[in-house]
């Protein structure tokens, strides 16, 4: 008998975090070696879980699976690794194993399912751009080789060259891997959204990001869309996940206020202002937000995506969207009692 994931589709619901790979400083050298911070890693986890994130996923965009070597990688994922069997077992972890061609990822995915990680965060080879028939051959070919590992399909679609066409979700539901799809950001009740869903069904959620949860979750409900995906959760949980126990309790109105002011505070962020030009700069950006947000040390990017050459508007308008967001922490707290660990 062949072996299964040990989530599904529905069990997904909640917030999956997708915070960054924390380096030591040095690491935006090219000369620079071993650059992963591992004792960061092991309290950025246990943070995470212990202040009530529902799943992490890591080494994506932001976590920069692209930039690591195979060896950072591999100790990235084997912290990771221990101290979630050391905090709770069962805890859902999404470890990123995106590479250029299907066998470096099968590897990959060996490697995980050897350290007994839930799962992998997977977006697609990227040299150049694929059509469906070898989208959907790709997905079955690594589903086929490590049935065991769980499958958050990665949908970027700056990073992969454009949307996942619909027949691919057809595919997609045919594979018990596949157990979410971090949607891209944006569309979630859009008309893209909206058909897509049409074939995905119940089979497993498409997770819009958090400030975009509430109309997906009104329109389609808990059973379609029960989880969101959020990198803000990196600089501090308590908002995202005071939306997310505001909607499991029906409290539509707390809802509402609180993706009010999550949306208040992204408005000086690029991603909402010009969603191509953030894509240019995505990983400094992120990584520049999340230690100005000091939940999480992250340290500096990996070359080449290094942070002086972000133009210095760019930084300046990252740095006030933190600004607001702490003020929303702030006002979280005084309004549901809803904290999350500070630094020390």
């Amino acid at each position: 008998m062949s072996k299964l994931p040990k989530v599904t589709g529905p069990d997904m619901r909640g917030v999956m975090s997708y915070p960054p790979t924390p380096a030591l400083p040095g690491a935006e050298r090219v000369d620079a070696v071993d650059t992963v911070d591992l004792a960061e890693t092991e309290r950025m986890i246990r943070t995470l879980i212990a202040d009530g994130v529902d799943a992490i996923a890591l080494n994506g965009t932001l976590g920069e699976c692209a930039t690591l070597t195979l060896k950072e990688w591999q100790d990235f994922a084997g912290c990771v690794a221990e101290t979630v069997r050391d905090v709770n077992p069962d805890f859902p972890v999404f470890i990123g194993t995106t590479t250029l061609n299907t066998r470096d990822t099968v590897s990959r995915m060996k490697f995980l399912a050897e350290l007994g990680i839930t799962g992998t965060l997977l977006g697609r080879p990227m040299w150049g751009n694929m059509v469906a028939p070898v989208m959907e051959r790709f997905y079955r070919d690594v589903a086929e080789a490590v049935p065991e590992l769980a499958i958050v399909v990665y949908d970027n679609t700056a990073a992969f060259g454009g949307i996942i066409p619909r027949s691919v979700y057809k595919t997609l539901i045919e594979l018990p891997q596949v157990v979410a799809v971090k949607y891209a950001g944006g569309a979630s009740v859009g008309f893209r959204y909206h058909n897509d869903m049409a074939h995905t069904g119940k089979h497993f959620p498409l997770m819009p990001i958090e400030t975009d949860w509430l109309p997906a979750w009104e329109m389609y409900g808990e059973e379609l869309v029960g989880m969101a995906w959020s990198s803000t959760t990196a600089c501090g949980p308590a908002p995202v996940l005071a939306l997310r126990d505001a909607l499991r309790d029906n409290r539509i109105e707390d809802a509402k206020w609180l993706t009010e002011r999550l949306r208040w505070a992204h408005e000086p962020f690029l991603v909402g202002q010009d969603f191509m030009e953030f894509a240019k700069y995505n990983i400094p950006l992120e990584k520049i937000r999340v230690n100005e947000a000091d939940y999480i040390h992250v340290g500096k990017c990996r070359p080449p995506y290094t942070e002086d050459l972000v133009p210095e508007k760019h930084v300046q308008d990252t740095k006030d969207h933190i600004a607001r967001y702490k003020q929303v922490i702030d006002q979280v707290a005084e309004r549901f009692g809803k904290t999350h660990t500070t630094r020390s």
